[in-house]
C-alpha cells in the first residue's frame, strides 16, 4: 500500500520549522541538503548567493510509515503563500498522544478547534502552527 508523505515548502524558514517539528516528534533527520550542496548542472538555473544556505531538501520520519519532507523556496522558484494549500492530518493511537501532539505543534500558533469529542466518534482538533501550516489531530475512539 502506498504511503502519503507530506512535503512542505517554506519561504526561508524550513530549517527552523523542521527543528521545531523534530522537538515535538523526536527522531533524526536522515537527510538535510542545502541549495549550496547541489553540483552545477547543465540547464539548471543558477542558485543565488542568498539561497545557498537555504534547505533544498530535508526529511524527518514521524512514524514507521510517514516521512515529513520539506524545502525552502528560492529565487528561481519564487516566494510561496504559506499554509493555504495543505493540511496535515495526524491519526493517533490514544487520546494522550493526540493531546501531546496537539499541544506541542500548536504552541505559538492559532487553535481553530480545540481537542474535543466529535459527532463522528473521534477526538479531534485543528490549528495553524506558528509557521502557517494547517494541522488536524484525530483519535478514532470507536475502533478501540
Amino acid at each position: 500500500m502506498a504511503n502519503v508523505n507530506p512535503y512542505l515548502v517554506f519561504n526561508g524558514v524550513c530549517e527552523e520549522a523542521f527543528l521545531f517539528y523534530k522537538s515535538v516528534f523526536g527522531g533524526d533527520f536522515p537527510y538535510v541538503g542545502r541549495f549550496g550542496d547541489m553540483p552545477p548542472a547543465a540547464g539548471q538555473l543558477e542558485i543565488t548567493k542568498g539561497d545557498l544556505d537555504k534547505i533544498m531538501h530535508i526529511s524527518l520520519p514521524i512514524s514507521k510509515d510517514t516521512i515529513l519532507m520539506g524545502s525552502d523556496a528560492n529565487a528561481a522558484s519564487g516566494a510561496i503563500k504559506m499554509g493555504d494549500n495543505i493540511s496535515l492530518s495526524i491519526n493517533t493511537t490514544s487520546r494522550e498522544e493526540a493531546d501531546r501532539l496537539f499541544l506541542g505543534l500548536s504552541a505559538d500558533g492559532i487553535v481553530k478547534m480545540p481537542m474535543s469529542d466529535t459527532f463522528w466518534d473521534a477526538y479531534f482538533g485543528m490549528f495553524t502552527d506558528k509557521f502557517g501550516i494547517n494541522w488536524m489531530v484525530n483519535f478514532d475512539f470507536v475502533k478501540q
